[in-house]
């Protein structure tokens, strides 16, 4: 579901972070009936960006396999892995 709260709301900066941060949602802020703008928490922020690198990074992926680039096999990429953080 989504949070909406009206603009004028924001004179109220103490109340919206409170709610940005129990909610740990974009809050969408309309003005005249509209969405105008979104406001979160930090914490969102950087889940939501961790999250499209994520994507970004599967994508760069998926390109690479089309392209003609050839899989890593899981168990060595760990092996190396392990070597050199010597874990």
């Amino acid at each position: 579901m989504q949070n909406v709260r009206t603009i004028s709301e924001l004179s109220k900066t103490e109340e919206i972070s409170a709610f940005c941060h129990t909610v740990k949602e974009p809050v969408f802020l309309t003005k005249d009936g509209q969405k105008d703008m979104v406001a979160m928490s930090m914490e969102t922020w950087e889940q939501n960006q961790a999250v499209a690198d994520v994507y970004r990074k599967l994508g760069e992926a998926e390109t690479a396999l089309i392209n003609g680039a050839l899989p890593l096999d899981g168990d060595e990429v760990f092996q190396q892995l392990k070597a050199k953080y010597a874990c």
